[in-house]
């Protein structure tokens, strides 16, 4: 069974926690988080990022960087933008998105559940960004971006949550730059933390939605301790890392689109001629083309866009993994036609966040790229079912909306 316990959490004051949330630092790069942070000192990417604190010329993961992250929050502890709660909570995080509500319970998962495999894993990680992480939690000595998580949805759970909600003021309840409103309440007593703690026990597995980099290095980083601290005795802070756990039902997954730079030699008219062996081609001329189910995919090639409808034959109606829309573009397109065998490492492929749109595909193939795949959106249905069987989904599968705001909760490892 699952650990999902509270925590003391390092947390922004109410006045300012609007100017210190910020999105993932991984969904920008170092000049756009440079362009964010003008004229709010506050923003959380001044840590999460803190080479946008320094000289441009300097590498992204030269010591500086590092040094310069752990000497921000320090400061930013010191000058009261944060405090720290006497006693461990589970805080309540609601999310709104263009009228679609998410809400999850903030505490800490065991990095024992992630190595038993009770939290479950559907993509590989990269080695460079996972000690990117690992230095970056070590060096600031805390968990500064929660892990995206989801289980299976629990009724008693559930209604804990909405009672909670429905009969306490939130502690923060503002509206980012982006129009995502945010609200959080603190379960601040002491017999409703122990019947969740309860109830959290009585769940087998915990599945990561978004954030495996920051899973894995953290945890990586909870065995370092464990090596130099040999007497420890399991109630450490770095035995447990930072999440926030969704009910499945209350999460959306949005499309993962593809664009590919080139066509390894072949022309449009080859291009198309060798796709017809995995699927039904038609010119689409009712504006851009957004797959309708499972098995569609719409592309944009040489000015025009194309439906694509994948034919039976092709993949294994009973293997998750095979029959992942994803899963037949790698096999039948990327790696026989167009040479990108590895999609997590090759410079010739771009993933586009169906956040961003369709009109960006078209916009990035007539700007000089070769082709746009649009993607029918992964269930969460199959991610779980992927990760019950230890299986991996192809790179890139999955893309969740809206994004957890990093700052707004801090996990102290010491």
């Amino acid at each position: 069974m699952a650990v999902f316990r509270p925590f003391k959490a390092v947390r922004p004051t109410k006045k300012l926690v609007s100017r210190v949330a910020a999105l993932p630092y991984d969904v920008m790069n170092s000049e756009e988080a440079r362009q964010m942070v003008q004229g709010n000192p506050y923003s959380f990417l001044h840590v999460d990022k803190a080479e946008i604190d320094l000289d441009p010329s300097i590498d992204l993961y030269d010591e500086q960087v590092y040094d310069k992250a752990a000497s921000n929050l320090k400061k930013m502890q010191e000058d009261g933008i944060y405090m720290q709660d006497a006693a461990p909570h589970y805080y309540i995080y609601r999310q709104i998105m263009d009228g679609r509500s998410q809400t999850g319970i903030v505490g800490c998962a065991s990095i024992d559940d992630y190595l038993n495999n009770h939290v479950k894993k559907h993509e590989l990680t990269r080695a460079d960004k996972e000690a990117d992480r690992i230095h970056h939690v070590d060096t600031c000595d805390a968990n500064t971006g929660p892990i995206f998580l989801t289980y299976r949805a629990d009724e008693e759970i559930s209604g804990i949550m909405r009672e909670w909600k429905e009969n306490h003021e939130p502690e923060y309840d503002f509206i980012s730059e982006d129009g995502i409103a945010h609200t959080v309440w603190v379960i601040d007593c002491d017999e409703l933390t122990g019947r969740l703690e309860q109830l959290f026990a009585g769940i087998s597995d915990f599945y990561i939605a978004d954030g495996h980099h920051r899973a894995a290095s953290a945890v990586k980083v909870g065995q370092r301790r464990r090596t130099a601290c040999p007497g420890y005795d399991g109630t450490e802070e770095f035995h447990y890392f930072l999440a926030v756990l969704f009910p499945d039902e209350e999460l959306k997954i949005m499309d993962y689109n593809r664009v590919v730079h080139d066509l390894n030699g072949n022309t449009p008219e080859a291009f198309l001629a060798k796709l017809e062996e995995a699927f039904e081609i038609s010119e689409y001329t009712n504006g851009l083309c957004k797959p309708q189910g499972k098995h569609e995919m719409g592309m944009y090639l040489d000015g025009k866009w194309y439906l694509l409808v994948v034919k039976d034959c092709v993949y294994d109606p009973e293997d998750p993994v095979d029959r992942l829309d994803v899963s037949i573009l790698q096999k039948k397109v990327l790696t026989p036609i167009l040479g990108i065998s590895d999609p997590r490492t090759s410079d010739r492929i771009s993933f586009i966040g169906g956040i961003r749109g369709l009109e960006e595909l078209v916009r990035l193939v007539d700007g000089g790229k070769a082709a746009a795949f649009a993607m029918y959106p992964t269930g969460l249905d199959d991610l779980m079912s992927i990760a019950d069987t230890g299986n991996i989904m192809p790179p890139k599968s999955t893309w969740f909306e809206p994004k957890l705001r990093s700052g707004i909760f801090i996990h102290k490892l010491s």
